[in-house]
């Protein structure tokens, strides 16, 4: 089984006052570290959706990591979501499944993408739970994507598509790391 990483870096980062991807913890760019997490977990190849501040950002992505930037970023998530997963159907060899990631969320490690990708296929649906709250990131075998663009408006992603579903599995990995997201500048992120 083969699963790509999807990561989600196009946000402006109003809020943090800058691109998120842009920020750094420890002295690592967050694109830099989300794409280094990705790929140790298991993810390939892995795929770097990005937007505001592409010019910035791409400097920042390691160079086995494949950009494609968003030219509808503005719209919200569900726009990087459907420039993600539109990039993995035309890779030269499909996946079976894309594990979506989000560029603000630097406590999510390498083992919880591994516990996430046992789950893979190309049917699969699984999702990052931290003390049974649904997070990220979130995989999809390769039979829902077009469905999952289909439906991916605004800022809510793939969450419309996600609900009332029945066959989620929701992956526990609160012993592994943190699903908390940056909004703002502090811990250590800036």
């Amino acid at each position: 089984m083969s699963t790509a990483g999807v990561l989600l870096a196009a946000g402006a980062g109003t809020r943090f006052g800058k691109p998120k991807a842009l920020a750094e913890l420890d002295g690592e760019a967050l694109v830099t570290r989300a794409v280094r997490v990705l790929a140790e977990g298991g993810c390939a190849p892995v795929v770097v959706v990005l937007g505001a501040g592409a010019e910035q950002a791409r400097p920042l992505v390691p160079d086995a990591a494949h950009v494609v930037v968003a030219p509808d970023w503005a719209e919200g998530m569900g726009a990087s979501l459907r420039t993600g997963l539109a990039a993995l159907a035309v890779l030269g060899e499909r996946p079976d499944a894309g594990l979506v990631h989000l560029v603000d969320l630097p406590w999510v490690g390498p083992e919880v993408i591994a516990r996430l990708l046992a789950r893979g296929g190309p049917e699969a649906v699984a999702r990052a739970a931290y003390d049974g709250v649904p997070g990220h990131p979130v995989l999809f075998g390769r039979r829902w994507w077009a469905e999952i663009a289909e439906q991916a408006v605004g800022d809510k992603g793939a969450r419309g598509w996600l609900s009332g579903r029945s066959d989620v599995a929701l992956v526990e990995c609160s012993d592994l790391g943190s699903g908390t997201d940056v909004d703002t500048p502090g811990h250590g992120v800036g």
